[in-house]
């Protein structure tokens, strides 16, 4: 029997056995009826041509966005086979502008450590140039490397088409519980997991889908996000201490201890002044945003939804470490280490909490 109101579909199922229409079992036991609910509203994206809603109609055909590709498959052929350790499946989502963003990021990244390049030449060879030049070439790899892992790092998709009866028995559910199911990608949604419509796949913990990385920060690769944007940041303000302090320099003597006449010397300088200013700014607002949600323990669209759930309220100091790891290494700070084994988590079978 379904039930249609405000926009919102109310479906009960039989499962086991259950029969919502005797109220018994089969064996003699009492009914357990489970009521699923149909989203229809709220979220963005497409939805399989198979499934309709009563109120909309039917949906167009899905067209997947998301490819997956197994490196350690191909590493194989070369006799590298990777530990089960590390997660080898890579996570590409086919979208124009995300290709835009992506791309604008990393000419951003290569071009201002050019800059930073033509700057410290500036100068005689010494040892703060050397010091400063590692600092920052490390910093623009340690963040290129982030980068890469929060763009091709599965954000933490529930399965498509899991929205099953033998599915739905396997959960710990209660009589009369209601469990919500995505009417656009065909799956059981757990709490806290939205509808991305570039990705088209309900992400868990989604905070925003970010054209810049090409994808979705959920879950999985929210602590890459964050490196990625403190690495930026850090090379950005460094970028323009380098920029003013040897424009200054070069000034006070006139140009004489310099690589470069005044005219080259005012163009770098101002080149990397105007893109260490604002890129500072951008990604310093979005690191101090993502640490915020991470302690508050709400994701940018529970915020602006205003969603209130009841799930456990944890302390800021426990949030960071299910973010970043349970004990505070050097492993925070590293893109090369992910917080769990991400191939078992998005291989495992997602429950509804």
């Amino acid at each position: 029997m379904e039930e249609v109101g405000r926009g919102e579909d109310l479906l009960n199922k039989s499962m086991n056995g259950y029969s919502p229409s005797t109220g018994d079992r089969e064996g003699g036991a009492v009914n357990r009826q489970i009521r699923v609910f149909l989203r229809t509203s709220g979220d963005d994206g497409m939805h399989d041509g198979h499934s309709a809603s009563p109120l909309l109609g039917p949906y167009p055909a899905y067209k997947p966005s998301v490819t997956l590709f197994d490196l350690n498959k191909h590493l194989r052929r070369f006799g590298l086979p990777i530990s089960r350790l590390y997660c080898t499946q890579l996570w590409f989502v086919k979208d124009c502008g995300g290709y835009f963003g992506a791309g604008f990021t990393w000419m951003f990244i290569f071009v201002g450590e050019m800059l930073v390049l033509l700057v410290l030449l500036m100068k005689a060879l010494s040892l703060f140039v050397v010091i400063n030049g590692i600092l920052s070439f490390g910093c623009a790899f340690l963040g290129f490397v982030a980068h890469c892992r929060a763009m091709f790092t599965d954000p933490g998709a529930v399965p498509r088409g899991d929205a099953t009866n033998e599915n739905i028995a396997r959960m710990a559910v209660t009589d009369g519980q209601v469990i919500y199911k995505c009417q656009k990608c065909d799956c059981i949604k757990p709490e806290r997991a939205h509808h991305c419509s570039t990705c088209r796949r309900c992400i868990r913990k989604m905070d925003h889908h970010c054209p810049w990385i090409n994808n979705c920060v959920g879950e999985n690769n929210q602590k890459y996000f964050v490196l990625f944007t403190m690495y930026i940041c850090f090379i950005s303000w460094h970028a323009l201490f380098l920029a003013i302090y040897h424009l200054i320099s070069c000034a006070l003597t006139n140009f004489d201890g310099c690589s470069y006449s005044p005219g080259p010397s005012i163009v770098v300088t101002v080149c990397l002044t105007v893109e260490g200013l604002m890129f500072g700014i951008f990604t310093a607002i979005m690191c101090g945003s993502q640490l915020s949600a991470i302690c508050s323990d709400e994701t940018g669209i529970e915020h602006l939804k205003r969603e209130t759930g009841k799930w456990e309220k944890r302390s800021c100091w426990t949030n960071m470490r299910l973010v970043f790891g349970n004990k505070f290494t050097f492993r925070w700070f590293s893109p090369f280490h992910a917080t769990e084994d991400l191939c078992a988590s998005n291989q495992s079978v997602y429950s509804y909490l």
